[in-house]
Formats: structure tokens, C-alpha cells, sequence
């Protein structure tokens, strides 16, 4: 029985991209947690006493050179070394970038392929085959510098590809899952989409996902791959690698009829949140739904309730706030169809929102900001011109809530 480790896009030290991590324990768990995660990489390896570990691409982050992120890798490596564990591993597209990696002495147990291709024996019955970027940009497919599969053996083929593309994922080294199955090789370890997909079983073609998420656009428990090979058969397992799990949910308020009740049933979901956590630590973003009787109040006093949030998920001792988003109506009412002063001024307010002039002369109002920003982060926040209008009709929506919020907060 031979067992082997796949994984991919572990992105070493990539940076926080989330604005709304200010928690200053937060920010030091989430920033050590690609670390983390590679760490327990190597305990599984070490635990389930693989022969060897593929590592499909990826493996840095970007252009950041850290002699202290050399050193990291180098000390784990080495345990492999110690414990007689190969290791294989591509670059991906991240990695060529990286200056780093250049200047490292890998351990005498990592074989890196190049980008010319080629394979390696790793046992008797079992091939080792791969192909790295030779830079950032591989918009043809690296299929043909594979070599063919070696007769009367397992023949594992690594490689970092968009396969035909998804969302959120730059295309790269394309090519079609009919393409890979084609080749006759009997496991496809594949890397760079960072969501898990098993696309085929015969023969096997893996994207393990990232073995820790960087944000919560990456939710939910992440992991690698353990092959088991026994009379030539291939045995794949999903095994559980991140240390920080982010997460979204919503709940539904509209019971709540004081705070005290609004903090229980608050109370309540963060308790249930933490209690399914497969990993260390937990960052959600909550949405809270609902007609809550105290509407107006409780949009009047957000920051309170991000507040007050936020320490309840700390007494949970593994979990912390992302974001507290508020997605509540205004209960039905009757007024005998005479409408309020404040709902006249809501649809006042709503028609102004409308009008041409006023939209330029908010977004004139919003240019004047963001000119004070470095250029690269406005770039992020504002890509292209449907986010523009998209941060606009955001920012005026949630101005005329408040003056509601305000107004009726103060009166109901």
C-alpha cells in the first residue's frame, strides 16, 4: 500500500484581503493561517506516512521575496526529509513570479519539474509526471511537454490549470477535462481553482482546492487529497487541512421584540456557528433578516449592534465578525392608507436617488474621496464603471436609511 498527499494554491503569506478585519487577534490568526495550514500539511504527511507529497502550483503567493517565508518552508521540507518523504512539486502561475524561489536550496527530497516537463519513478509502479510555468502567463494549454504514460504502471500527472475556465479564476494553461482523460494517465493532481472538485473517478481527475482560505470569498472547511494505491487501484479521501474557517449565514430576527431578545436569538446562532466549526477558528459575516418590530431602533443603532455583536462571537472563544450586515424590513402596518411624514420623505427621498443631477453630483462627491487613496485600491473598489454606479446607489441608500432610522428610531 502506497499513500500519497495532493495539494495546490497554499499561497504562503498571501496578504488580508478583507477591509473589515480589525480585530488585532483576528488579523494575526488569519495572516499566520496559510502557514498554519501548510504545517498541518505536513503533519497529515507525516501522520498517514505518505511516501511522497505533490504540490500542484502555487505554492507562494506573488512577488513578495521573505527570507522568513524561506526559512518556514525549508524547516518543513525538511521534515519530510527526515521522515524519508518525497515531495514533488510545479510552479504555478503565482510562483514564477516569486522571486524566492530562485534563491532557496530545497531539500534533496523535493524534485521541482521544470517547465520543459518530464516525469520521475518514485517506486517501481509508480511515475511521477509534471510541468511548471516558466512565467506568470501560460495561455496554451501544457499538455503536449507531457510525456506518455510509462506501460505497467500508475502514471500521476501534476499540473496547474484553469482547465476551461472559472469564475473568479484568470485562465490559464487551458485545456478541456476530455483533454486530460485522453491521456491515459490514472490521476490528474491538479491545482490553481481553489474550490474542491472531484471532475472525474476514472481515471481520477482532482482539484484538491486550497488547503486554507484568505477571505470570505473562500468559505467553508478547506482541504487536500490522500491517495491510497493498492493492487494498482487508486483510493482518494478528502482530508481536512485549514485553520480558519470563514462563513456566511443569515438570520431571522423578526421575534425579537426587545434587545434582550435580539441578543439571545444573536447568542444563539454564534453558539450554533462555533459548534459546527471543523477548523481552529471561525470568521462569519451575519446577515441579519427579518420584520423585527423594532425596526427603525435597530437600524438607528448599527454600530451598537456591530458592537455588541462582535463581543458575543468573542465569548465563543473561536469565532469573530467579518462584517454584520443588516437586511431587515418594515413590519405591515395599517394607517388607515394615510401615509406618514416620514414615509412621504422616504419616497421623496427615493424619487431624488432617481434623478440625473443628483447622481452627478454624487458621484462628483465620491471622485473628490477617492482621489485620496493609493491608486491600486481604488482600482479594487472601483474596477470598472457598473461598480461606480453600484457603490453610488449603495452609499445614497444607505444615507436615506439612516435619516429614516433616525427620525423613526426617535418617535417609535
Amino acid at each position: 500500500m502506497i499513500r500519497i498527499l495532493h495539494t495546490a494554491d497554499v499561497h504562503l503569506d498571501s496578504p488580508l484581503k478583507s477591509l473589515a478585519l480589525r480585530d488585532e487577534s483576528l488579523r494575526e490568526t488569519v495572516e499566520a493561517a496559510t502557514r498554519a495550514a501548510f504545517t498541518r500539511i505536513i503533519d497529515i504527511a507525516l501522520s498517514e506516512r505518505v511516501t511522497a507529497l505533490l504540490i500542484a502550483g502555487d505554492l507562494f503567493d506573488g512577488k513578495q521575496r521573505s527570507a522568513r517565508t524561506g526559512a518556514f518552508l525549508i524547516g518543513q521540507l525538511d521534515r519530510l526529509r527526515t521522515a524519508d518523504i518525497r515531495v514533488f512539486y510545479i510552479k504555478g502561475n503565482h510562483d514564477a513570479e516569486n522571486p524566492i524561489i530562485g534563491t532557496l536550496d530545497l531539500p534533496d527530497n523535493v524534485h521541482t519539474f521544470d517547465a520543459r516537463g518530464g516525469k520521475v519513478k518514485l517506486t517501481e509502479d509508480i511515475w511521477i509526471h509534471g510541468v511548471s510555468f516558466a512565467d506568470r502567463h501560460a495561455p496554451e494549454s501544457l499538455l503536449p511537454r507531457f510525456s506518455a504514460p510509462v506501460e505497467g504502471a500508475i502514471n500521476i500527472a501534476v499540473l496547474h490549470t484553469s482547465l476551461t475556465g472559472a469564475v473568479g479564476h484568470d485562465v490559464y494553461a487551458p485545456c478541456s477535462l476530455s483533454d486530460l482523460l485522453s491521456m491515459n494517465f490514472d490521476y490528474w493532481a491538479l491545482g490553481h481553482i481553489h474550490k474542491r472538485h472531484v471532475h472525474a473517478e476514472v481515471p481520477w481527475v482532482v482539484m484538491p482546492g486550497m488547503p486554507q482560505g484568505r477571505d470570505i470569498g473562500e468559505t467553508g472547511t478547506k482541504s487536500a487529497s490522500l491517495l491510497t494505491i493498492t493492487d494498482g487501484k487508486i483510493h482518494v479521501e478528502e482530508v481536512q487541512t485549514s485553520v480558519v474557517e470563514f462563513s456566511t449565514s443569515a438570520l431571522d430576527i423578526t421575534t425579537a421584540e426587545n434587545n434582550d431578545a435580539l441578543r439571545a436569538l444573536i447568542r444563539g446562532h454564534l453558539r450554533t456557528t462555533a459548534s459546527t466549526l471543523a477548523s481552529t477558528a471561525g470568521v462569519l459575516r451575519l446577515t441579519l433578516t427579518g420584520t423585527p418590530i423594532r425596526h427603525w431602533q435597530i437600524l438607528r443603532d448599527q454600530e451598537y449592534w456591530r458592537e455588541q455583536v462582535a463581543e458575543l462571537a468573542r465569548e465563543m472563544d473561536c469565532l469573530w465578525m467579518d462584517k454584520l450586515i443588516f437586511d431587515i424590513s418594515v413590519p405591515s402596518t395599517t394607517n388607515n392608507g394615510v401615509s406618514t411624514a416620514t414615509e412621504e420623505l422616504s419616497k421623496t427621498m427615493e424619487t431624488i436617488r432617481g434623478e440625473p443631477g443628483f447622481v452627478i453630483a454624487a458621484q462628483t462627491e465620491v471622485d473628490l474621496m477617492l482621489m485620496d487613496l493609493p491608486s491600486t485600491i481604488r482600482a479594487r473598489l472601483l474596477p470598472d464603471e457598473a461598480a461606480a454606479k453600484m457603490l453610488i446607489h449603495k452609499l445614497t441608500k444607505t444615507g436615506s436609511q439612516q435619516m429614516l432610522a433616525r427620525m423613526k428610531g426617535a418617535t417609535s
